[in-house]
């Protein structure tokens, strides 16, 4: 029997009708219009290792690979979470300050997974996005969506992108 986390149960106890909710939720990112499942649990993937949490991470990863994701893309999405918290972590730096000093000073944050990732340029951008979402880097977010606009990337997929990020970022709040 798998043990629940402490605000889990505080809900489970309560009968909370949260929970129902969030399972809604989380069956509804695998039935979407403009991503498909397994690009849905790609995103999970990533926003599960951005808020580090393991039991989240092996749902996705799960999931990813029922949907026919390669290891080598999963592994994508991890280092697409890892390198995207250091660039927001030094764009959110630099917003905050407004500093010239700081804009001219090189990041010097290695990203060459970023040339020629295994996701594909467009949807390594969309995972960028969600993940610079989640964590709160308006110069990252409004980088990306003009980045994916600009491949032609429909208005429509970069919503359900961030509404996956949304959903998965509330269960790893909770489990």
């Amino acid at each position: 029997m798998t043990t629940l986390s402490a605000p889990n149960q505080l809900l489970e106890d309560a009968s909370s009708r949260y929970l129902r909710d969030m399972r809604v939720n989380l069956n509804s990112i695998f039935e979407l219009e403009n991503i498909n499942k397994k690009e849905a649990a790609l995103l999970g993937v990533a926003i599960a290792a951005n808020g580090r949490n393991e039991r989240t991470l092996s749902y996705f990863t799960e999931a990813a690979r029922e949907h026919g994701a390669t290891t080598e893309e999963i592994g994508d999405a991890v280092a697409c979470a890892s390198l995207l918290s250091a660039n927001n972590v030094l764009y959110r730096f630099r917003h905050f300050t407004e500093k010239d000093t700081y804009e001219q000073l090189p990041a010097r944050i290695k990203m060459n997974i970023m040339m020629n990732p295994v996701l594909g340029k467009e949807f390594f951008e969309l995972v960028s996005l969600a993940v610079s979402a989640v964590n709160g880097c308006e110069r990252c977010v409004k980088a990306h969506e003009a980045s994916l606009l600009q491949l032609g990337t429909r208005e429509e997929r970069i919503f359900e992108s961030i509404r996956v990020a949304a959903i998965v970022e509330s269960v790893n709040k909770v489990f």
